[in-house]
């Protein structure tokens, strides 16, 4: 499922709800840093399906030069 159609779900009321239960979890001091790793995270996740796509188009490259 893709992150748009997950923010579908919800409204702002329920965002704001979970900001507030964020923020209070983590406290002020701790939620950058909690978001640094969340966006470091997202980054490597998208540069290993970026790699595994780009092997699997090679290989699909491959495979059709051998059948000419």
């Amino acid at each position: 499922m893709k992150f748009t159609m997950l923010l579908a779900f919800f409204g702002g009321y329920e965002l704001i709800a979970v900001g507030l239960i964020i923020l209070l979890l983590f406290g002020g001091k701790k939620l950058p840093e909690l978001m640094k790793g969340l966006g470091k995270g997202i980054r490597e996740f998208n540069n290993a399906k970026a790699n595994i796509e780009g092997e699997l188009k090679e290989s699909m490259k491959d495979i059709e030069s051998n059948k000419k």
